[in-house]
């Protein structure tokens, strides 16, 4: 089988090795999937510029996605059959054109959604189902704040939290992507390239304080969107993309650690409000059931048009580079993904 290998840190043109391995043999509650394609995330550009924990030793296959058809089936595994289309979430080695992923993370995909369209619906919207339906309840005339609202997770944050009716304040930096937030249905569009996004949810909001804000940036973000929080207020954190920015500058690394802020228990307790991280490997490896709720219930909200994956680009295997790229320039709206 063909995998993408990353051989070394750094820029996408010269980061990955296209190899041939072994295909492997699916073990007890596991399947072999051939694969259409696999979808990339912010988190695969940190792994690439060196900055994500998580990533195996180098050289790794990373990836946490993709499409295609059941291959084998692992003994145990029940309720799938050989040449079934699914969507299956992986723990790294999704960059490949075969995987293997533990049946409980795989579900039956409708043959009528595109490879970005289909991985949309795995770590992206997986991630927002999580955040915005098991970590916090929102309801309607809730105000929130979801910052890259224009990437994967925060479109389907934007979907999901609309169902609910809230009043929905979106940061993105084009006027592109305003204009995108804009069909998506948020109330307060925010280019923070252009005001400080703290003053304008302030103005905005005539006075009343946020509900929730949705986080995947870190930094001195974290201390802004506290200010921004009422009562019963909830942080939910689920990314650190910031971290690009300071790569290899130990200064500029310091003042974003230390830009998240010290906080007190007392603090949250006096206020009300939480800081809530989300890290869906973590789920997936400790809280299956919840992972299996998240992955079943986005595919049946696409499927019943609740929902809809936009898809920024889809790129051919042989433009991976150009595909990293195009994502760490923060140019993209929607999902971006790679067609074998």
């Amino acid at each position: 089988m063909r995998v993408f290998a990353l051989v070394k840190n750094g820029a996408a043109d010269e980061a990955f090795e296209l190899r041939e391995q072994a295909t492997p043999t699916p073990k007890s509650g596991e399947l072999l999937i051939e694969s259409e394609g696999f979808g990339l995330n912010f988190a695969d550009v940190m792994a690439r510029l060196g900055i994500y924990r998580d990533c195996p030793p180098l050289p790794a296959v990373i990836g946490y996605e993709n499409v295609g058809r059941i291959k084998a089936i692992g003994a145990g595994v029940e309720g799938f059959e050989i040449g079934e289309r699914v969507l299956a979430f992986t723990r790294f080695g999704g960059y490949a054109d075969h995987v293997i992923s533990p049946a409980m993370a795989v579900a039956k995909i409708p043959e009528r959604f595109s490879v970005g369209e289909a991985t949309a619906l795995a770590t992206q919207y997986i991630t927002a189902y999580f955040a915005a339906e098991e970590t916090v309840s929102l309801y309607r005339g809730d105000h929130v704040l979801i910052h890259a609202a224009a990437g994967g997770v925060g479109t389907a944050l934007v979907q999901l939290l609309k169902r609910k009716g809230c009043v929905i304040f979106g940061t993105a930096g084009s006027e592109e992507k305003m204009e995108y937030l804009r069909e998506l249905g948020v109330d307060y569009p925010i280019n923070y390239r252009e005001v400080d996004y703290q003053t304008e949810v302030e103005k905005l909001g005539f006075g009343r304080k946020l509900d929730a804000t949705f986080n995947p940036i870190g930094g001195d973000y974290v201390k802004k969107d506290f200010k921004l929080l009422g009562p019963g207020g909830r942080l939910v954190l689920y990314g650190a993309s910031k971290m690009t920015e300071a790569r290899g500058n130990i200064i500029k690394m310091l003042k974003l650690l230390f830009g998240f802020g010290w906080w007190s228990p007392i603090g949250f307790v006096t206020k009300s409000t939480a800081l809530i991280g989300i890290n869906m490997l973590r789920i997936a490896d400790h809280k299956p059931e919840a992972f299996q709720r998240s992955l079943r219930a986005v595919i049946d909200l696409a499927e019943s048009g609740a929902i809809k994956p936009t898809v920024g680009k889809e790129y051919p295997y042989t433009q991976l580079s150009d595909a990293h790229t195009y994502l760490e320039g923060r140019k993209s709206i929607g999902k971006v993904a790679v067609k074998w």
